[in-house]
């Protein structure tokens, strides 16, 4: 089962898909897309670690994202992959270059489709909110709009999260 969590910044998202994942018969692996750029997003990355249960694994990747879950498909007890998050990434992706962007996203949504066990992805719901004012606000926007329609089509069940209140968008 393959589940699309969305919500908007501090919306309760990733809490409602460590709890999917917990909820899992399969071992559990936290597939990090963020990168500590500064103080402050180390200290929340810190604070996911001292959150997430000790017996997950964990694997940190903040561009190739296709190539772990390739890796994690082919071992014999396949693990669910929670991949927190897909703005994170998509910030990596989109200052990686036009081609690296373009090679890396359809290369993940190929793994996703394909992807044998269960995985629980979350993503920025960006869709309710103003227009940006610069080309890459709005790229960005757009582009994590498309992505997130994609994952969608791919996922067996989405769950927004708002306010820490879970709604079911899909069956």
């Amino acid at each position: 089962m393959h589940t699309l969590v969305l919500g908007g910044i501090r919306s309760g998202k990733t809490a409602l898909a460590e709890r999917l994942a917990s909820e899992t018969s399969k071992s559990v692996v936290y597939l990090a897309t963020a990168t500590a750029g500064d103080d402050e997003m180390q200290l929340r990355i810190q604070r996911h670690q001292q959150q997430r249960p000790s017996a997950w694994g964990l694997a940190e990747e903040p561009l190739a994202l296709a190539s772990v879950l390739g890796r994690y498909a082919q071992t014999p007890d396949t693990p669910c992959l929670l991949v927190d998050c897909m703005s994170l990434w998509l910030s990596n992706l989109l200052h990686a270059g036009d081609e690296t962007f373009a090679r890396e996203r359809q290369a993940f949504l190929e793994q996703v489709s394909g992807y044998p066990g269960e995985l629980v992805i979350v993503s920025n719901e960006v869709g309710l909110g103003t227009i940006g004012m610069d080309p890459l606000t709005r790229r960005f926007a757009d582009e994590l709009g498309w992505l997130n329609q994609s994952l969608a089509a791919l996922s067996h069940k989405v769950v927004m999260s708002i306010a820490g209140l879970p709604r079911v968008l899909k069956p």
